[in-house]
């Protein structure tokens, strides 16, 4: 089992609110009502850690180690949630999300394979990783800068988490687990090429409620994400790059075999596809 070791390991870094955070330190003249408004929008969608957990708890029923590690992963996400919003009651309590704000987007995902869900939310902490430290970047008010930076801190440790389990996957199922994790690497390195970015908060994961079955969509702003993220903080073609690069790093890693870019991950992926059993190919 992962989870005990996780669990020690996340537990000798967790930060906390009250020791960790600088409010001291805030100047409100380096606040702008633009920038408190994204942060506003970032802790909603942060909350969105609650319907998530509840996905991981159904679809993953039959892996009590990956269901357990779920109470230190859900803890530290809707943490980040908080954080946000106790900047915002600190310093703008005017824009503070509301209760029913927040239970807007806690709505149930349609079950989806577990390997695939897995690989899907490594790429995502990979994603809100550089996401945070380019909004971090971007932010001028010395506070919520520390906030975002040690937020990303923590999404790249729940990736290493998430890499653990893919491993161990690779060991209990082989070639299935390789080609789930080859088929999301493929469509989560290929973001640029999408009009949306590829986040989980920003893929329908309901088809009764399409096309309101997306984090975002269900925002007091839905158009938030790109706005934030062209306009705002210029999540542009060189950070983009840096998460590609870090995606295939990963999976270079994971299956012991170097991939320069996408189309070789996907040539890789084909090749997993032939060697799978008829019945198991229909999932891959």
């Amino acid at each position: 089992m992962l989870y005990p070791e996780l669990f020690k390991s996340l537990e000798q870094v967790r930060w906390n609110m009250d020791k960790d955070i600088p409010w001291d330190k805030f100047d409100a003249s380096l606040l702008t009502d633009e920038q408190a408004q994204t942060i506003r929008m970032n802790a909603i969608t942060e909350w969105s850690a609650l319907p998530a957990t509840e996905m991981f708890l159904r679809d993953n029923r039959g892996d009590s180690d990956f269901s357990a590690f779920m109470s230190v992963w859900f803890f530290e996400e809707q943490k980040h949630s908080l954080v946000l919003m106790e900047y915002l009651r600190r310093f703008r309590p005017e824009l503070a999300p509301t209760e029913e704000e927040l239970h807007n987007v806690r709505f149930e995902f349609d079950p989806a394979p577990p390997l695939e869900t897995l690989m899907m939310h490594f790429c995502g902490e990979i994603r809100l990783n550089h996401w945070y430290r380019c909004a971090a970047d971007w932010h001028t008010e010395p506070v919520i800068k520390q906030i975002y930076k040690i937020i990303s801190q923590d999404e790249a440790r729940h990736g290493g988490a998430y890499l653990r389990y893919m491993k161990k996957a690779l060991n209990e199922v082989g070639d299935k687990a390789r080609a789930a994790f080859a088929k999301i690497g493929v469509l989560m390195a290929s973001a640029r090429r999408t009009e949306k970015p590829l986040h989980p908060t920003n893929l329908h994961v309901n088809q009764a409620l399409f096309p309101n079955d997306t984090v975002q969509s269900r925002l007091p702003d839905p158009e938030w994400l790109e706005r934030w993220l062209d306009n705002q903080i210029k999540f542009d073609g060189e950070w983009e790059k840096k998460v590609v690069d870090r995606i295939l790093h990963n999976m270079s890693l994971l299956f012991e075999r170097t991939f320069g870019n996408v189309q070789e991950l996907n040539r890789y992926r084909k090749e997993v596809v032939q060697r799978l059993m008829p019945g198991e190919i229909a999932t891959a």
